[in-house]
């Protein structure tokens, strides 16, 4: 006959169960951000406040419906991305109900206030916002003063180096690890890829027109962001060496004398009423077409060798600040390495890509003369 427990027995051992359980801690998610700061949330984030509208690029490629983890947003998606804005909200009309807080892409456009009255449980900052470059004053201590966590991400100044961290970091911090791991494998794999095809080979020179066919000629990366990419699908950037920034103006006269080896135009659907470049989500070949035959006719540019030579392209100016830039270095890798890259469909890539995205990437995203 087994021995009766005691009433001193019993109490502890419901004092202990418990502590055996710990839902919240189990829940418990962290992460390091691109500034090397550790991130805890209590459980996965559901109420994120993006800084910067365009991020959500990056949480559409690992999450099913990013809209319904978000309190509210940067107006810049908007009035930068019409195109990839127009397919969220044919996808999930919640996007027009949610709040605005400011224009994180303009300096002092942001709204601290604004953000903290929406009560977030995660805010998103982009590196650039959160002080390096237009950020109003440092952010990242306003809010954490407030008792509202922040992470610093960024697939713009250092695209190259931040990229993994900051999915890695969405990932975690969303409870969307398995996707994110997913997304890494397809990212890292083609990057090496490309990386071992160029392994050895001279670097062409590189001419970058972003937002081509606007007002003045012409708008150039300098160093870091497009700048990455070139350098990553094996060309020199020619325009590094003539602007002190991440971008700047390059003067028809200069493109002219310094004749690039190979001349990329990129554009998007906020160049139509420009009449420049139209590329993008959305976008059909012939209106595609008939944008670029009017850039390359125009005078200076129709003189430039790489046109006369057929080594002029075009391409969507979003695949900046997106993860989905390793699509565009790979084109740009066979553009400008075509017989080591016979073998590679980058529009292929394109559909694997799209396998991720919380919305259709179908469009006219890159064109070649």
């Amino acid at each position: 006959m087994s021995a009766r427990p005691s009433r001193r027995s019993v109490m502890l051992g419901a004092l202990a169960a418990p502590a055996l359980i710990r839902p919240a801690r189990a829940q418990e998610v962290s992460a390091t951000d691109v500034l090397g700061r550790k991130v805890t949330l209590p459980a996965p984030a559901r109420r994120i406040v993006l800084g910067q509208g365009r991020q959500i690029n990056a949480l559409g490629l690992i999450h099913p419906d990013p809209v319904s983890i978000l309190a509210g947003w940067g107006s810049d998606y908007r009035r930068q991305s019409p195109d990839t804005f127009a397919r969220y909200r044919q996808r999930f009309p919640a996007i027009e109900t949610l709040p605005f807080v400011g224009d994180g892409a303009t300096a002092g456009g942001f709204s601290f206030e604004q953000a903290l009255a929406l009560a977030p449980d995660l805010m998103v900052l982009s590196r650039s916002l959160a002080g390096t470059r237009n950020g109003p004053g440092d952010l990242v201590e306003r809010f954490e003063a407030a008792g509202i966590p922040v992470a610093v991400i960024d697939f713009f100044l250092d695209p190259l180096k931040d990229t993994l961290p900051s999915l890695t970091l969405l990932g975690r911090l969303t409870g969307r690890e398995e996707q994110t791991q997913r997304l890494l494998a397809f990212y890292e794999g083609r990057m090496r890829g490309v990386a071992a095809r160029i392994a050895g080979a001279p670097a062409p020179g590189v001419f970058i027109h972003a937002h081509a066919g606007g007002a003045e000629c012409c708008m150039s990366p300098g160093r870091g962001t497009l700048d990455d990419f070139i350098t990553a699908a094996g060309g020199r950037n020619i325009a590094s060496g003539l602007l002190p920034g991440a971008t700047g103006q390059i003067s028809l006269e200069q493109l002219i004398v310094s004749d690039p080896q190979v001349y990329v135009a990129t554009g998007g659907t906020h160049m139509a009423k420009q009449g420049g470049l139209v590329l993008g989500l959305g976008v059909d070949r012939a209106t595609a077409e008939e944008s670029f035959r009017r850039l390359l006719a125009r005078p200076g540019i129709a003189t430039l060798k790489a046109v006369s030579e057929r080594r002029a392209y075009g391409l969507w100016h979003l695949f900046n600040d997106t993860p989905l830039h390793v699509v565009a270095i790979e084109r740009l890798a066979k553009w400008l390495h075509p017989e080591r890259f016979a073998d590679i469909d980058p529009a292929a890539t394109m559909a694997e890509a799209a396998a991720f995205s919380a919305i259709p990437l179908d469009g006219t995203l890159w064109i070649e003369a």
